[in-house]
């Protein structure tokens, strides 16, 4: 059974998320929208990237009523808001590199892409988050290793119309019933976006991808002991060294 706190934090965040895009649509509607803002989807067609924005604010906000400690909702709002911004900076200077290995060769010959700062950007705010989580240094950087590979695997799902915020509602289920409280907030922002998502509408972008996982990662972290942790950081691992492999052979963004 799903407690009072976890419905408050999925309609706070559905709300909230739901809230925004329409804020921002409406500044599209009146002529106001900015080139920025703009992507050509895998079937060439325009859509917006304002999902991205709003489910970052949603998945935040809906995680102060969603339940827990105070430094577990503290933890999941810095994990996802910074995430978010990280992947819209990416959003908005990224370029053609692709994989963690181009982005890394650039930096080693002095120039810092938009793809470092949000590799970098998203795991220093994993890592803060995880020392919010946890007491022993171990299980401190493995939360904060769930939480940054949690954010890059939604960001690797999100290749198609749909794929990212469908994959945070089918792995957030399990952790809010077995009593993972800040599942709800990432689940309540998807779910208000996921329709326009899914219509080729709008799309999420890293910024909403990336801040989606974060807040994910930061509930499975606080749900999991060492073990646990383990268990999760080494396969988001082995995931994200597969699909830094297959981005740059098929040229899909990290």
């Amino acid at each position: 059974m799903i407690g009072l706190s976890r419905v408050m934090g999925l309609a706070v965040a559905a709300g909230a998320a739901r809230g925004v895009y329409r804020a921002l649509r409406s500044r599209h509607d009146e002529g106001r929208r900015g080139e920025g803002w703009r992507r050509k989807n895998y079937a060439g067609r325009t859509v917006d990237l304002y999902a991205g924005p709003a489910v970052a604010a949603g998945a935040a906000l809906g995680a102060l009523p969603a339940g827990g400690s105070g430094r577990e909702r503290g933890a999941a709002v810095l994990a996802g808001l910074a995430a978010g911004a990280c992947g819209a900076y990416d959003d908005r200077n990224g370029d053609h590199r692709r994989g963690f290995r181009a982005h890394l060769g650039a930096l080693r010959d002095g120039e810092v892409t938009s793809g470092a700062v949000k590799l970098f950007g998203v795991g220093a705010a994993a890592l803060a988050a995880g020392a919010l989580l946890k007491e022993r240094p171990v299980d401190k950087v493995l939360a904060g290793v769930v939480i940054a590979g949690t954010a890059h695997f939604v960001n690797l799902v999100d290749v198609r119309p749909g794929r990212a915020a469908l994959t945070v509602l089918a792995l957030g289920v399990p952790g809010l019933l077995r009593g993972g409280p800040l599942a709800a907030a990432p689940m309540g922002a998807a779910a208000a976006v996921v329709a326009d998502d899914l219509g080729e509408r709008t799309m999420l972008g890293d910024a909403g991808a990336h801040a989606l996982g974060a807040a994910l990662g930061t509930a499975i972290a606080a749900a999991n002991g060492r073990a646990g942790l383990a268990v999760h950081a080494a396969g988001l691992v082995a995931a994200a060294a597969y699909g830094d492999t297959v981005s740059r052979l098929a040229g899909s963004p990290v």
